[in-house]
């Protein structure tokens, strides 16, 4: 026998989200919460805005201090090859100099750079202290520049006589990424302050960091000596 179907009734029921009445009112609703909130939305937005603005000008100023410069750089830093130390650092009438950079381009990485390069020209002309200030005030990611600065920053405390900030600065410059070009030298310069001050033993360590990781290095048999000498002083 064959089964006949009823047809199917019409749907014709109204979702809520389509009912005008429905949209009225959320429209309604959501006016309500602006008109009370405007003025917490309007600030938010305007933080966000104003966030943004102050990125993209950052950004824009940094690019444009990093491209001019890193072109007033080159004259500062053939002047600081050639030991011409004065105009490295204070330009010579034409060209920057690397505290003129860093004054009028401190938002650059050129400035980053120029301040390393201040400190170690203020390091060859005997003053010391502003070595210090400016190697302090430079950081880098660099694999081997950073441990270069504490090094640097070392080698002033040890012509002012502070020995113990010189141990302080040569343990970093050590650890800074360790490499067989630069650390054994920072090692000998730390055994050698460490014998300055009578720590033969703190020495000793040193010495023996240097024969066992850097048989390779120029100061690998300065220290096999030193290292035998130690060990009959403290026999």
């Amino acid at each position: 026998m064959v089964k006949i179907r009823k047809p199917k009734k019409e749907n014709n029921e109204i979702l809520p989200l389509e009912s005008q009445d429905v949209i009225n009112e959320s429209i309604s609703k959501s006016e309500q919460f602006i008109n009370k909130n405007k003025n917490i939305i309007f600030s938010f937005f305007a933080v966000i805005a104003l966030s943004i603005l102050t990125f993209s000008v950052f950004s824009y100023l940094k690019t444009t201090q990093n491209n001019n410069a890193q072109n007033e750089m080159f004259q500062a830093v053939y002047y600081f090859e050639k030991d011409s130390l004065v105009q490295a650092l204070n330009g010579d009438g034409n060209n920057y100099g690397f505290l003129e950079i860093i004054d009028e381009y401190s938002l650059s990485d050129a400035a980053n750079l120029s301040r390393f390069y201040a400190g170690a020209s203020y390091l060859k002309l005997g003053n010391y202290q502003n070595a210090i200030n400016y190697l302090n005030n430079f950081s880098s990611s660099d694999l081997l520049i950073q441990g270069r600065a504490y090094s640097l920053i070392g080698d002033a405390y040890v012509e002012l006589g502070d020995f113990v900030n010189a141990i302080t600065f040569f343990k970093k410059a050590s650890n800074e990424n360790p490499n067989e070009f630069f650390t054994p030298s920072y090692l000998l310069k730390l055994a050698i302050v460490y014998e300055e001050i009578g720590d033969l033993e703190s020495a000793l360590e040193a010495y023996e960091e240097i024969i066992a990781e850097y048989k390779n290095s120029p100061e690998y048999q300065t220290s096999l000596k030193n290292k035998s000498r130690i060990e009959g002083l403290l026999l």
